[in-house]
């Protein structure tokens, strides 16, 4: 019986998220990104990842957060998906980390209204809470809240 998960960790703000190892490709740094008009603004762009073009979703504005500050330049955490794989645009990657299933709970009420449709669930650290993100979810294309 299974009783540890672990995930890929990065950082969005202040907010530590997760995704399941066995969904993540890869992790890498900033991509030089073409731009895609009249996409919805989560489109950030797509990138050639030796020679396979992927799309990038921009995590904060999916999860409603400001954008990054100027001069900073996000790192692209690449998952897969039926129709192939898809970079999710994070702030800082973290390490992979084993979690015990006995320390997840439902996400707690206090996530704003966008980022309560993209979380899965949270699991309780000695020193922070893990927001587990549903990828399905976070890679739509619609809107997760109003403005």
């Amino acid at each position: 019986m299974e009783t540890e998960r672990q995930f890929c960790t990065f950082l969005l703000g202040d907010q530590f998220l997760g995704i399941e190892v066995l969904k993540v490709q890869e992790v890498i740094r900033t991509q030089a990104m073409t731009r895609v008009p009249l996409a919805p603004r989560a489109v950030r762009g797509l990138i050639n990842l030796r020679g396979q073009i992927i799309t990038a979703i921009d995590l904060r504005e999916r999860l409603g957060l400001p954008a990054l500050a100027d001069g900073r330049e996000p790192m692209n955490v690449v998952v897969r998906t039926d129709e192939g794989a898809v970079s999710l645009l994070v702030d800082e990657i973290g390490d992979v980390l084993e979690t015990d299933l006995a320390s997840y709970e439902d996400p707690p009420e206090t996530l704003s209204p966008a980022a309560r449709q993209l979380i899965r669930g949270v699991y309780k650290l000695p020193d922070r809470l893990l927001l587990v993100l549903n990828t399905d979810k976070a890679l739509g294309l619609e809107p997760t809240a109003s403005r």
